[in-house]
């Protein structure tokens, strides 16, 4: 007698595990690339550290961190240039119905609607700028140039059974998502987007998308 199969394998994805010699030159290739980034980030910082320092509006860190989830769910502080007024997520935790809509769209608010961000912060996300000091992470290892984007840990529950999936491999400075539009596509068509990564994973592949990144930030695509 032949049993029934369980409904719930059949909507199941086994993922390509990636073997050691790409994961070997995928770091190499990370590193490489953050070395060069490092030089952009150092010279931004520089301009960025003044502006701040004459500006009454933007008094504060020039670097932000927040507490991310990497690879197989081990926690890092990611890095980013400061874009937002200090003490943000409690001014915007002040207005519940913003801070409901802030969760409702992905973690993410409509351009013009963040009372977080600052007028010299909402151009630096514009042109991507306020990620550079990500290269840092990318050489420490917490993250690589190219896969899903790191989240907080409240996302989690968006990727629900596939969280080990996706979990599987380090976060990137960018990927899938990223190029495809970033603020502009929501949970949960992000998590598919997200882990589509995990079916093409191969340098060539990382490079086509740091291209495709190159265009999107140079257009400004998805960025607020």
């Amino acid at each position: 007698m032949i049993e029934d199969k369980d409904d719930s394998m059949d909507n199941s994805v086994v993922y390509p595990k990636p073997n050691t010699l790409f994961l070997f030159f995928k770091r190499v290739f990370d590193v490489i690339g953050a070395c060069c980034g490092m030089v952009l980030f150092f010279l931004t910082a520089i301009i960025l550290s003044i502006i701040y320092f004459f500006s009454k509006k933007n008094k504060g860190p020039l670097i932000f961190s927040q507490t991310r989830i990497g690879k197989d769910g081990k926690e890092f502080e990611i890095y980013k240039f400061r874009s937002m007024v200090m003490d943000a997520e409690e001014v915007l935790k002040k207005n519940k119905e913003l801070y409901e809509e802030y969760i409702n769209g992905g973690y993410k608010l409509d351009e013009g609607r963040d009372p977080r961000v600052t007028g010299l912060g909402s151009f630096i996300r514009k042109t991507s700028i306020d990620e550079l000091p990500q290269f840092w992470n990318v050489l420490k290892g917490d993250m690589a140039l190219v896969g899903p984007r790191p989240v907080v840990e409240e996302e989690l529950a968006e990727y629900d059974q596939r969280v080990t999936d996706f979990l599987s491999v380090k976060p990137g400075l960018t990927g899938v998502w990223t190029v495809s539009g970033r603020s502009d596509v929501p949970y949960p068509e992000r998590t598919d987007l997200e882990l589509s990564y995990l079916n093409n994973l191969s340098l060539r592949n990382d490079f086509k998308i740091l291209v495709k990144t190159c265009i999107v930030v140079l257009k400004k695509e998805g960025a607020h």
